[in-house]
């Protein structure tokens, strides 16, 4: 009989098949990591065209690369864009020239402090080219002459993006989103695509009160094309969640909204704490990940970030030790699951209004006692009764209940539906 596949295997499986691909802000690399996704979660694909505006910024020409090196005098290829995507500069315009490794020095981006590693660099708005390369590589390189080939093209085209949907009971939204734009990186970008495309799986296999719009889009300009082409139904996001660098041995770490009040702050907080995992919990600031482009001042959208160690926080951050061996199925499965907990918070809650608030209602005539008999939590389910009564004056929500009196946020939603269900109560 086969072993039993793990969400945790099947997404660093997907890390691992996506990794190759030389993504950008723009690109074929784009396109076809979204195909690939577009196996698990149908995705709708959205092309905008070079020199569309966006807020403030505007869409750049579409880079492509088919090939790079760097080859000595004998022919040989030191610096290979086909042995790792992270050799080239982020959006080289094309060359083609024979130099000395003098000249050629300017040119090249090491790490002198991990001399095993190559780094990964880019220079999306300023016509540039260049090789990453590790210092060991640099330093085993004799004077003389070397051919030096990008090819590769800068040419009105289209940024693409792409979107999956969960429809849910009402049309109120939560965005999930996450970066599609970094090369050869396992943690920063692949692993926050993998989780999110198996949240979504998970999602669609209940009946979700929110709907639940997933977001595959570059970084930056991604977010900022999508805001300014759904400006007119963003008051439909209610809440929302950045996905990144979900998958390294690090502990959880959430990142406020701007707000720092929003619901889904309340929520993570509440779902990390009562979880007992080692977490972290660190205010808004405007740096990091597109959380910043849908916290800004003009939309202040409940949008906080769920990350392992976050950006810039361990030594393999934007280099080539962040591989598919630095990210783990286990890291993984459990960012998915505390995804997972959270949404599942957040759907049920809701706010109610006692129909019975002069007085406390008569419970055992309408069985509510009877039903908890035998239950190891009896007096804990029968006082989230009382606690849901008492606070259901359609201004406190569920999370407010199980806060304040200190009980599990699943058996304070089961004593709302029991009170639902013998109409002491309505939504």
């Amino acid at each position: 009989m086969a072993p039993m596949t793990t969400p945790g295997a099947e997404m660093h499986a997907l890390v691992e098949r996506l990794y190759p691909l030389c993504r950008s802000i723009t690109g074929d690399g784009v396109r076809a990591t979204l195909e690939i996704v577009d196996e698990y979660v149908p995705l709708q694909v959205h092309e905008v065209p070079t020199g569309t505006q966006v807020l403030d910024w505007t869409v750049p020409q579409e880079w492509n690369i088919r090939d790079a090196y760097i080859a000595d005098s004998a022919g040989r290829r030191v610096v290979d864009f086909a042995a790792s995507s992270l050799h080239v500069l982020g959006y080289s315009v094309p060359v083609a020239r024979t130099m000395p490794l003098a000249e050629l020095r300017a040119h090249l981006h090491t790490l002198p402090d991990q001399p095993d590693w190559v780094p990964y660099r880019t220079s999306y708005y300023k016509p540039e080219w260049g090789f990453c390369l590790s210092q060991n590589t640099l330093d085993a390189l004799p004077d003389g002459d070397y051919e030096v080939r990008i090819d590769s093209t800068l040419a009105d085209g289209h940024l693409t993006y792409a979107e999956h949907v969960v429809p849910g009971q009402v049309p109120d939204e939560v965005i999930v989103s996450c970066h599609v734009c970094h090369p050869s990186l396992a943690n920063d970008n692949l692993a926050g695509v993998a989780v999110a495309t198996f949240l979504a799986k998970a999602l669609a296999e209940r009946n979700p009160y929110y709907t639940y719009r997933f977001i595959f889009a570059p970084g930056t300009i991604g977010a900022i094309t999508w805001l300014a082409r759904n400006a007119e139904r963003v008051d439909m996001v209610k809440h929302g969640l950045v996905l990144a660098c979900a998958g390294d041995s690090g502990h959880l770490t959430y990142k406020q909204s701007r707000r720092g009040d929003a619901e889904i702050d309340r929520v993570l907080r509440h779902v990390l704490t009562a979880s007992e995992r080692p977490h972290d919990v660190t205010e808004f600031t405007p740096y990091g990940y597109d959380e910043r482009q849908y916290c800004s001042p003009g939309f202040n959208l409940g949008v906080g970030s769920l990350s392992r160690t976050p950006y810039a926080g361990y030594p393999e951050y934007h280099t080539s030790a962040d591989n598919p061996d630095f990210v783990s199925p286990e890291a993984m499965e459990d960012t998915l699951a505390v995804c997972r907990e959270a949404f599942a918070v957040l759907d049920r809650n809701r706010s109610y209004v006692n129909l019975s608030p002069y007085g406390e209602p008569q419970l055992g005539r309408r069985g509510l006692y009877e039903s908890l008999g035998g239950r190891s939590d009896a007096k804990e389910a029968q006082m989230a009764m009382l606690w849901v009564l008492s606070l259901s004056d359609g201004e406190h929500g569920l999370l407010d209940v199980a806060q304040r009196a200190g009980l599990p946020f699943d058996t304070v939603a089961a004593a709302a539906d029991a009170l639902v269900a013998a109409g002491l109560i309505k939504a």
